[in-house]
């Protein structure tokens, strides 16, 4: 700090509760007897607004620098900058000490909040004062869930020659955008946008890719993270394993398909779809014959490869070291039988949107054949290629949400990729009646209106009203709703019914959550920082967010938000602001060796 310069320091406090956990007292106090500080003003007490006041008060002080800090300290500058610049004073000594960047919101670290004051004071950042072999700072990056938010945001940081762990609890990376067969509103192939970057995924060098694993816990500080994996036993070695199938073949277990959301079977020994990554067989504990206790062994027979199914391999632990975290554990959609009223899991013929999206896609059970679910000779209720398409089908927004009983959120998604199916259900049946029941049409991204038009032009039946209830008769479901545009109340037969379900948190994300001492809010989703000015930093320093785990949101967003939470991480990596010691230095050293670096950097000039 050039000893000419008389410093003033102006405490901001926006009331909005993210620095309630700090004690603002002991801060204004610690400010007030620094001796290199003339001045120090509140703004619980000073009317900033004021501007010939706060005039006034700069040339009374005779202040040539302002240091602000607390929250958004970026929104009241422009104030202070106006009035130096009528002063004639220098704009660049405005000074900007922002406590969310450090961490100090969640924790309530007011020490830590003064050791950044009086770095501030000097001029000099927190880390600096750390000569290098007492710097700890890890690069590396952990990333939760590896949907399209964590592939996303794990190859902008790879790309840019930094290491990451890319953590999935499934045996694949792909998330539910691989299970979809288009994107709205383009129609896009939704695999042909997502396979790419699955496979870079799997073949980067500087990305550690662990699948069919979990977070355990996460120790430490921002920079320097202890992070405990569980590595649940896959059985079958992913060096070994050449994808080949003799295991599945033979296999007499089964269970029902995750990816295809139980749409179909797949066998206790199993890739979970064709284009998985990695594209590697594992082996469901809970399915396994073997595992269960029972006499079988048959893949082990059948796998060409010596040594490379273990049946009795166990769990394991790993821990790693990283310097940020992200996470992006993504959503789960709407439990329907919640809505008895609806028949979900009375009606074979009433499926969720997600079971539909598998039932249109060409890897789907079906090869993309719209049918009907009936019985096999095992009393088994499945999609066969075999049966018979519907002629008229009916799609329910809502389901779930927007309801003062379950989720009273928007989804926001759901009336957009609604009008996708009904558009594959006249493309595939072009003779079929389709109607969606809506509450209202909610298109606000590029391109939605456009697309909510283009449905409307292709004849699908458009109706304003939630629908009360879905019931059957001898031959046909029947849709029972309000027409509000109509004004009268309709009974329409229907051979499939569609619910559109609404999302919600993933499974395990609250865990998780807390863990990397991150809040949610009433609903489940992940707080982060400021809505506006940082909507992927959350209150826990070196954690952010990305995608679905911080809200509702679409595949566009989902990826912007990704790519800004690399962003993030990479600025923390370059600035190396994460430093594990400073907090277990004295105040009192904090403050001497800030002043020296200040003295030093001003020999230098």
């Amino acid at each position: 700090m050039r000893t000419q310069e008389t410093t003033g320091m102006f405490l901001y406090h926006p009331g909005n509760g993210h620095l309630d956990k700090l004690n603002f007292t002991e801060l204004f106090a610690y400010s007030e007897s620094h001796e290199d500080v003339a001045v120090v003003w509140d703004s619980k007490t000073f009317p900033l607004w004021d501007i010939e006041y706060l005039k006034s008060q700069i040339q009374k002080y005779k202040l040539s620098r302002i240091i602000i800090a607390g929250y958004d300290t970026g929104m009241v500058k422009p104030i202070f900058a106006r009035v130096f610049s009528n002063l004639q004073l220098n704009v660049e000594n405005i000074l900007l000490e922002d406590f969310k960047e450090h961490g100090i919101l969640e924790s309530g670290n007011t020490e830590l909040g003064k050791a950044l004051l009086s770095c501030a004071i000097y001029n000099v950042a927190l880390e600096d004062i750390l000569p290098d072999e007492e710097k700890k700072v890890c690069t590396e990056t952990l990333i939760i869930g590896a949907g399209i938010a964590g592939i996303q945001a794990a190859l902008e940081i790879a790309n840019a020659n930094h290491k990451v762990h890319l953590i999935e609890r499934t045996g694949t990376i792909g998330g539910h955008m691989a299970m979809f067969d288009k994107t709205f509103p383009t129609l896009d192939c939704a695999a042909c946008i997502l396979t790419p970057k699955m496979v870079e995924i799997g073949q980067h060098p500087s990305i550690n890719l662990l699948t069919y694993s979990e977070v355990q816990s996460v120790t430490g500080t921002p920079g320097n993270f202890k992070v405990k994996v569980l590595q649940k036993a896959r059985r079958v070695s992913l060096s070994k394993c050449i994808g080949c199938g003799s295991c599945a073949e033979k296999c007499p277990g089964k269970a029902r398909s995750e990816f295809d959301v139980g749409t179909t079977f797949r066998k206790a020994i199993y890739i979970p779809f064709p284009q998985a990554v990695p594209n590697k067989y594992l082996i469901d504990a809970e399915a396994c014959r073997y595992v269960q206790g029972k006499k079988c062994g048959v893949c082990v027979k059948n796998c060409p490869v010596p040594g490379c199914i273990d049946l009795d391999e166990k769990d394991s632990e790993i821990e790693l070291c990283v310097g940020n975290i992200i996470i992006a554990t993504g959503f789960k959609t709407f439990e329907a039988t919640k809505l008895a009223n609806y028949g979900y899991g009375s009606f074979p013929n009433v499926l969720t949107s997600l079971e539909f999206e598998r039932l249109t896609n060409a890897a789907g059970p079906t090869e993309g054949k719209i049918t009907f679910r009936t019985q096999n000779k095992k009393g088994d209720w499945i999609f066969s290629p075999q049966s018979d398409s519907p002629e008229r089908v009916g799609i329910i927004h809502c389901v779930g949400s927007r309801d003062i009983n379950h989720n009273q959120y928007c989804s926001r998604v759901c009336c957009m990729y609604s009008l996708k199916l009904a558009h594959l259900v006249k493309e595939k049946i072009p003779d079929a009646e389709v109607y969606e029941y809506y509450i209202d049409m909610r298109s606000f991204g590029k391109g939605y209106e456009a697309f909510y038009e283009r449905i409307k032009s292709e004849g699908v039946h458009l109706l304003r009203g939630k629908p009360a209830e879905v019931r059957m008769d001898e031959n046909n479901l029947i849709i029972r709703s309000e027409d509000i545009d109509g004004r009268r109340l309709l009974e329409q037969k229907v051979d499939m019914v569609i619910l559109s379900v609404g999302l919600e948190p993933a499974a395990g994300s609250a865990e998780i959550a807390k863990l990397c001492g991150v809040t949610t809010d009433s609903d489940g989703w992940m707080d982060e920082a400021n809505y506006v000015t940082s909507p992927v930093n959350t209150f826990a320093e070196g954690v952010l967010i990305a995608g679905l785990c911080q809200g509702p949101k679409d595949i566009p967003d989902t990826v912007a938000q990704a790519s800004a939470a690399a962003s993030e991480v990479l600025q923390h990596i370059v600035r190396t602001s994460m430093r594990k010691n400073i907090p277990e230095l004295p105040l009192a050293e904090i403050r001497t060796r800030a002043k020296n670096l200040s003295l030093k950097m001003e020999d230098r000039k």
